[in-house]
């Protein structure tokens, strides 16, 4: 399962169970560990850090626990750009990386569909449909330069090249 299928799993089951985690809880494994501190004896210690341990690497192995650190949550939050996920505000904490307003990249391919609008292909991998019914006044080239911005009301623009921003959906 890709990172983003699993970020989108876990969307689907807070957003049908109605329930938000609080930011303060944390997972049950890494409970066990950090409680380890408390323990004064050194031997008793060490043996609940290795217990503790052992069930956390166990289930970051099997998917129940998922690790990252800033870098990888500024590209999660790169790679979800354009799709709206209300019921995960906190996904990713308050903290680290701000809220990207845009983002850059570049134009793999753009294929025209009905009523005369566009597909837009990305070279990060992302698909953008446009919405509005003006035509383009442009010709999209593979290697253009993107660039896609939140716009007022929850929706996109997009920009190739110089051109005029054309309002798009994430896909």
């Amino acid at each position: 399962m890709s990172f983003i299928s699993g970020l989108a799993a876990v969307a689907a089951i807070a957003a049908l169970s109605g329930q938000a985690t609080p930011p303060q809880e944390r997972a049950e494994t890494l409970s066990r560990v950090t409680a380890c501190r408390a323990i004064a004896d050194g031997a008793a210690r060490l043996t609940c850090y290795d217990t503790a341990v052992g069930a956390l690497d166990s289930a970051e192995r099997q998917g129940e626990v998922v690790v990252m650190d800033r870098a990888q949550i500024g590209e999660a939050r790169r790679q979800l750009f354009g799709f709206e996920m209300p019921a995960m505000p906190r996904l990713f904490g308050d903290e680290g990386p701000a809220s990207l307003d845009s983002i850059e990249t570049t134009l793999q391919s753009a294929t025209r569909i009905a009523d005369n609008r566009w597909v837009f292909r990305l070279a990060d991998g992302g698909v953008w449909r446009q919405i509005d019914s003006d035509p383009l006044r442009f010709r999209p080239r593979q290697g253009d330069a993107v660039r896609v911005r939140k716009a007022s009301m929850g929706s996109f623009l997009m920009t190739v090249g110089d051109s005029r921003a054309v309002r798009v959906r994430r896909q």
